[in-house]
């Protein structure tokens, strides 16, 4: 599955501003979804290192008129939320997967939200705010603390009422991580998927991978190593990828599927 992102976000770190106006992100929003998006992945409040929260009555003021005439459209939408009370107003104007970088956490009322919602839910490992998750990178055994901690937040949704079968996982890859973490997660997605639970990976444009670029390059440009990467997470096995270029995404994962099908 290939989640496009579409940020209504002033402060994004790759495309903050670009589709502030309602107008210009459905528009947007209908292109990820034609490019092969098979969800597009809405979210009105930046999650980068360093940002602040933003309030829960302008995150909706941004997302939720965009999201009520895509729904009209039939896309089908997820929205990337840490607010239980956007959770719910997304999810009946038709929206059918909540994301939630904290992993439920930063809002008490999210379990019980998706519990009563009955839609999907993306727990996203993560710690700390974003003003605080560059200090908590610390791990004994990245690949296995993360499936770890993921263990411990499913667990505390399944006792909430979240239903197991509703739960997709993503290691939360730059969350709480530093290069080097984001690389091993990566390489250990088979030890992810035995959790048992749909993993979604999320490593668009981050600014790791800036590393294997030249100095003066930009987030677009990390766009072939993120398809890459999406190519290499299908062949782990993982449910999703989360992308900014649909294009090439979709292009890569199709040579993947090719050789795959060939596969005797």
């Amino acid at each position: 599955m290939i989640l496009g992102i579409l940020n209504v976000t002033p402060d994004s770190f790759s495309d903050g501003g670009t589709h502030l106006n309602t107008a210009s992100a459905i528009e947007f929003a209908t292109r990820l979804h034609e490019s092969g998006a098979d969800i597009v992945d809405v979210g009105g409040e930046s999650t980068r290192p360093g940002a602040e929260r933003l309030p829960v009555e302008e995150e909706q003021r941004r997302v939720l008129p965009v999201i009520e005439e895509l729904a009209k459209r039939g896309v089908p939408l997820s929205v990337d939320t840490m607010n239980a009370r956007t959770a719910a107003a997304a999810a009946a104007l038709g929206v059918g997967i909540i994301n939630d970088v904290s992993g439920g956490t930063a809002d008490p009322d999210m379990p019980k939200t998706i519990a009563d919602s009955g839609v999907m839910f993306i727990a996203m490992h993560s710690r700390g705010s974003s003003a605080t998750m560059d200090s908590r990178a610390i791990y004994r055994d990245t690949v296995r603390d993360v499936r770890t901690e993921l263990e411990r937040c499913v667990a505390n949704l399944i006792g909430q009422g979240v239903r197991a079968d509703r739960i997709i996982v993503d290691p939360g890859i730059g969350f709480a991580k530093n290069a080097g973490q984001n690389w091993e997660l990566l390489a250990g997605l088979r030890e992810l998927r035995a959790l048992g639970h749909p993993v979604l990976v999320g490593a668009s444009r981050k600014r790791f991978l800036a590393d294997l670029l030249p100095v003066d390059s930009h987030p677009g440009d990390r766009d072939a190593a993120t398809a890459v990467i999406s190519a290499l997470a299908a062949e782990a096995g993982v449910w999703g990828v989360r992308v900014h270029d649909v294009d090439s995404t979709k292009a890569a994962l199709d040579v993947w599927s090719a050789m795959n099908g060939a596969r005797k």
